[in-house]
């Protein structure tokens, strides 16, 4: 699936820093060049920049009725 399609809609995510560690994630994507994704992190509260080979699941979150 291509992430680029899910600009402006909220996913939950595995993510892996460049530390290694392994974190789940609840964020809004904001935007998505080559290497990287702009998004809210809901779990932080803040915007975050992600990079897309750290990225090792998503799934997005189904629309609301």
């Amino acid at each position: 699936m291509d992430i680029n399609k899910h600009v402006g809609r909220e996913v939950n995510m595995i993510y892996q820093d460049k530390q290694g560690a392994i974190t789940y994630r609840h964020v809004s994507i904001r935007s998505v060049d080559a290497s990287r994704a702009e998004v809210y992190d809901h779990g932080k509260r803040g915007p975050r920049t992600l990079q897309l080979d750290g990225i090792l699941d998503w799934r997005p979150l189904r629309e609301r009725a």
